[in-house]
């Protein structure tokens, strides 16, 4: 197909528009994706009823696997909140070593309880314990907060069921084990450089970081911290998160040798399957975490409910940006920007990176442009011969750079540390901008081996 600049053309301003309704207008994300893809069909040349056609296509095509991924690691990241295993695996992890270690043992025990929950929510859920541990050991906030938040934060970029990494995987019909097997292999080094090691260096260069005062609740919060009245033990705790990985790996690494004619070959199979593998997990965590900690099922309930308010938002924003990659397959401007660049000489993984730092510093959500981007290097990704799962990885990471005043986890992380915009920048914002060029480094390390 040649390239048709009047198509290439629509495409610009679909993104331009996204970025103005959502900067400048204050749109939701949800609505900016809508009309941007009302736009971009009606640009290139659709009529409206093929563009809402297209765009019911692609919202009802993410939700029926993305949503799902989606919505189940949230119920069982919000079991083991509300259950205290969260907690109870923190402070298991804070008593492994002395009082210096505590960074590096905090950063481990982000990342593990961020694996199945949305970042902000368990942000929000550690602060206390961030707070008590401070108190406790009369460190720097900052030196416990900034770690704590490096972890989370490299779950949320890089593992599934998290939406970005999901929503990739999803787009690019990359293997779930093989994902998340590279993500964990990436995330312990990131999460190492980025915790305790970035956290060094920041407080000696920027002091102003180093402050040791507390509020008035601080001794409340502490307090808070430390109590759970119903706490399961730490290794049920540990496996109920590592169940849904340890399946989708499973899966991944013993399919190839099971013949398909064999009985097993489906079974291992179905239960690899990143749906079938969270539901086996929440299932478990309501006996292991609920049930034998001697929560009723009616408890259990409110806690199911109460968690999954907050992943409809994200669900929704996800069917929207599966909207706006089925409205660049019809319209045919994928296929255009697919054949243009291969004569780009610039590696698919370098240039998924670039496209979703780009439209996240402009916009400020990860996951929309996580979104954005899978749905315009899809195209280009089928015929490249680049490695899928380590594609998944260079989106994610690009979505994580320069969070800044437009994220919302900027302010989140501002307010609960009680810093200035200056503080924030130096803390906050480099963090997340080396934990997102450090991800590429190691995606491309990793593809030398393995691409």
């Amino acid at each position: 197909m040649q390239f048709d600049i009047s198509q290439f053309f629509a495409l610009i301003s679909a993104i331009a528009l996204l970025i103005v309704l959502i900067t400048y207008f204050k749109f939701h994300p949800f609505l900016a994706l809508i009309i941007t893809a009302g736009f971009l069909g009606l640009a290139a040349g659709l009529s409206p009823t093929a563009t809402i056609k297209s765009f019911e296509k692609g919202f009802g095509g993410v939700l029926g696997s993305t949503g799902l991924v989606v919505g189940l690691g949230t119920m069982l990241g919000g079991l083991l909140l509300e259950s205290g295993g969260a907690d109870k695996i923190a402070n298991t992890f804070i008593r492994l070593g002395p009082v210096r270690a505590i960074p590096a043992t905090i950063c481990v025990a982000a990342l593990i309880i961020g694996l199945p929950h949305l970042f902000d929510v368990s942000f929000v859920m550690l602060v206390p314990l961030v707070y008590a541990i401070a108190c406790r050991t009369h460190s720097q906030l900052l030196r416990i907060g900034i770690p704590m938040a490096a972890g989370l934060y490299v779950a949320h970029g890089l593992l599934l069921p998290h939406p970005a990494p999901t929503l990739a995987m999803t787009t690019y019909h990359a293997d779930a084990g093989m994902a998340m097997f590279f993500g964990l292999i990436i995330a312990v080094p990131m999460a190492a450089l980025s915790g305790p090691v970035f956290t060094h260096f920041a407080m000696k260069y920027f002091p102003e970081l180093g402050r040791q005062s507390f509020g008035a609740g601080d001794a409340q919060e502490e307090q808070q911290a430390g109590k759970t009245t119903r706490s399961p033990s730490f290794w049920l705790a540990m496996l109920t998160i590592l169940l849904p990985p340890l399946l989708m790996m499973t899966r991944s690494l013993c399919i190839g040798f099971i013949s398909k004619e064999n009985p097993l070959y489906e079974a291992v199979n179905a239960i690899g399957d990143p749906i079938v593998s969270l539901l086996i997990a929440v299932l478990f965590a309501l006996y292991a975490l609920g049930i034998r900690s001697g929560f009723t099922m009616a408890q259990l309930q409110k806690m199911l409910g109460k968690c999954l308010g907050p992943c409809a938002v994200i669900i929704l924003i996800l069917g929207a940006g599966g909207g706006l990659k089925e409205m660049l397959l019809a319209t045919h401007v994928s296929t255009l920007i697919a054949d243009w660049a291969v004569h780009w000489n610039i590696s698919p993984l370098i240039l998924a990176w670039l496209v979703a730092a780009l439209i996240r510093i402009a916009i400020g959500s990860a996951t929309v442009a996580v979104v954005t981007t899978a749905g315009i290097i899809a195209p280009l990704a089928a015929n490249s011969g680049v490695n899928l799962e380590l594609l998944v990885l260079a989106t994610s990471t690009g979505g994580l750079m320069l969070s800044h005043v437009n994220d919302s986890g900027f302010w989140l992380f501002k307010e609960y540390f009680h810093l200035t915009v200056g503080e924030t920048l130096k803390s906050w914002t480099l963090l997340v901008s080396f934990q997102s060029a450090l991800g590429l480094a190691f995606v491309l390390l990793l593809n030398l081996i393995v691409g």
